[in-house]
């Protein structure tokens, strides 16, 4: 089943099938055929081979959801490169980090997210810094040597890897998921038998596109022959403007996202064309669910992870209301088991942590065999979240992994938030849990004993202090003062459930 033999690369076959037929709605309205789309990735691929760039290297992408991005995408594919996505929400010192991690020969930005790079220029002297508007304007730190007689490719092994998204690790320390071809093929595969794929499909993606979610609309689209609407972050007007007016039949959202939809239509139904929101981003709370259900929008809940190029199981549309707040069962051809801490399997409705098989499972973490050995046993992987999965194998989601925190589709891990209040000398002990938020699925809280000396003024001190040294959506939305010593195991653990039931 994971073998496959090479792969047509998927732009450049649907603009020679259906070249006039529109690709990618761009966030400023624009509009760009598969032939329109395939003449810009050409271009882009061509500069990109002049600077140097080759099959294999590391290109990043510092990009916000745009045509560019699309055509960077693509690019990548049509040259061998490794595509390597960026979060625009990380600081100058994470981006740094990442482009570092994974060796990378060249990054794509603009003028407005160039600045984020100031710390990769000092610490990456090879590296080469491409305007992706303008790719002859390349600020560049060391002497290049373009590839000799480099050519574009049509064709890729299901095998070699497409992009490295980054996923944040317990410990904080970001580990980077290798994604192959074969994974999004295998992706697009069981989305397209679980949903099926209309001629007229205009997929809706306000998801930012350096997440897996979003990147997979992308390749999922370009694989199908339909159509990505992209937008340039998620405005609830905009995006319910889009659904009334441009003919979206599918959307991807995450629950904060659709209760802020929610709450702009108010009281109207779905538009007519509309067959399904995707909702994934961890789960999400019954009655928004319940809601969506008595306005007749068509909610398929899904369950996917990094590792496993987004989709792993997700509920047909017949089963939405039969089956409210399940993720669904495992699409064509994954597998999904619940197992104990001994690696057995439980018993039906009996709860225990999520290992999956299939094609779209990870090879492994980038430079990290540590990582990879751990999560993937024999054929499986062992995703550290946990659910259960009724008798008929729905499979419902408990847990986004025991401290993980996922506050509007973000990830986010108490142990890189407790390091950055442990460096503040107001603080003595610290902890950061996770308490459900109606909009925000969870939000961020800390739990903080001060040093003796420190008056009032600490609280804004502290959030000052995090929203320097971390992306906005890891800082606190909540401060709790304590007197009392952090309750702990024996091996000195914050018991974090103890301080929840608090």
């Amino acid at each position: 089943m994971n073998e496959l033999p090479t792969l047509p690369l998927w732009l450049p076959w649907r603009a020679s099938v259906i070249p006039d037929r529109i690709a990618l709605v761009a966030p400023d309205g624009s509009r760009l055929t598969y032939a329109q789309l395939h003449a810009r990735t050409e271009e882009l691929a061509s500069a990109l081979v002049e600077l140097g760039v080759r099959a294999g290297d590391r290109v990043g992408v510092l990009l916000p959801n745009s045509a560019e991005f699309a055509a960077v995408v693509h690019a990548c594919m049509r040259l061998g490169a490794v595509l390597l996505p960026l979060n625009l929400r990380l600081t100058p010192g994470d981006v740094a980090w990442q482009l570092g991690d994974a060796g990378a020969r060249a990054v794509l930005c603009t003028a407005s997210t160039e600045r984020m790079l100031d710390d990769a220029r000092v610490r990456l002297s090879e590296l080469v810094v491409v305007d992706a508007g303008d790719p002859t304007r390349v600020a560049v730190h060391a002497t290049t040597s373009p590839a000799a007689h480099a050519t574009l490719r049509d064709h890729a092994d299901a095998h070699e890897a497409l992009a490295i998204v980054y996923t944040s690790g317990t410990t904080g320390t970001p580990k980077g998921a290798v994604l192959t071809y074969g994974n999004f093929w295998w992706s697009a595969v069981g989305s397209a038998l679980n949903l099926g794929v209309h001629d007229d499909d205009r997929w809706l993606a306000p998801l930012p596109l350096f997440h897996v979610g979003g990147l997979s609309v992308l390749t999922r689209s370009a694989i199908y022959g339909t159509t990505a609407v992209i937008h340039d972050g998620f405005d609830a007007a905009r995006v319910s403007a889009a659904l009334d007016d441009e003919r979206i039949t599918l959307v991807s959202l995450v629950p904060t996202m659709l209760h802020r939809l929610l709450e702009e239509r108010g009281d109207r139904p779905a538009s007519p064309s509309l067959r399904c929101v995707l909702l994934g981003g961890g789960p999400a709370p019954r009655a928004l669910l319940e809601r969506c259900s008595k306005l007749g929008i068509p909610v398929s809940q899904t369950y996917g992870l990094t590792e496993c190029c987004s989709q792993v199981a997700t509920l047909a549309p017949g089963d939405a209301l039969r089956r409210l707040g399940s993720a669904g069962r495992p699409l064509y051809p994954n597998e999904v088991r619940v197992v104990d801490d001994t690696g057995h399997d439980v018993r039906p409705a009996e709860g225990g942590e999520i290992v999956v098989r299939g094609p779209i499972v990870t090879p492994g973490y980038w430079n990290r065999a540590d990582a990879t050995a751990r999560a993937i046993v024999g054929d499986w992987l062992h995703t550290g979240d946990f659910g259960m999965l009724d008798e008929d194998g729905f499979l419902y989601v408990l847990d986004r992994r025991d401290d993980l925190i996922v506050t509007g589709g973000e990830n986010v891990y108490p142990a890189e938030v407790e390091g950055v209040l442990m460096s503040h000398p107001y603080v003595a002990e610290a902890a950061v849990i996770g308490e459900s938020d109606i909009e925000w699925g969870q939000r961020v809280v800390a739990v903080v004993r001060l040093v003796s000396s420190v008056g009032a003024e600490a609280v804004d001190e502290l959030r000052a202090h995090c929203r320097a040294a971390l992306a906005a959506y890891k800082v606190p939305r909540e401060f709790r003062m304590t007197e009392a010593p952090l309750p702990r195991t024996a091996s000195g653990k914050v018991r974090r459930g103890v301080l929840r039931s608090l």
